[in-house]
């Protein structure tokens, strides 16, 4: 069974910062793309970055450029996602995803896989 379980979350006041990490159970997802989405109460699940299987090519929303970075450890199976100067727009349910298809994760990971999620909090 694929699982994919998220560590890292808490709550932070605006202008912190918080790392996430997502691991993977399956080797086979070292080559795959990973990514992160998240979703604030009331709003639909959105796009946050991704990072190319090979490591090699990144992609963020505008909303989180230049405060958010995301990295990988192919050999642990594992993906993180630096947060700083956090913003309470910021506070969501973050999920870690993986998928084959780039233009899927870097969309809507529609087909692709899900974690359980971690709640930030950023308070102002």
């Amino acid at each position: 069974q694929v699982q994919l379980v998220e560590s890292g979350g808490g709550l932070v006041q605006a202008g912190g910062s918080l790392r996430l990490s997502c691991a993977a159970s399956r080797r086979t997802f070292s080559r795959y793309h990973m990514g992160w989405f998240r979703q604030a109460p009331g709003k639909e699940r959105e796009f946050v970055t991704a990072i190319h299987g090979t490591g090699g090519n990144t992609n963020y929303a505008d909303s989180v450029k230049g405060r958010f970075t995301i990295s990988r450890d192919s050999a642990k199976n594992t993906v993180y996602l630096q947060m700083n100067s956090l913003k309470p727009e910021d506070t969501a349910v973050y999920y870690c995803a993986v998928h084959s298809s780039w233009s899927r994760i870097t969309t809507t990971n529609d087909g692709g896989y899900w974690g359980r999620g971690t709640q930030v909090t950023v308070s102002s």
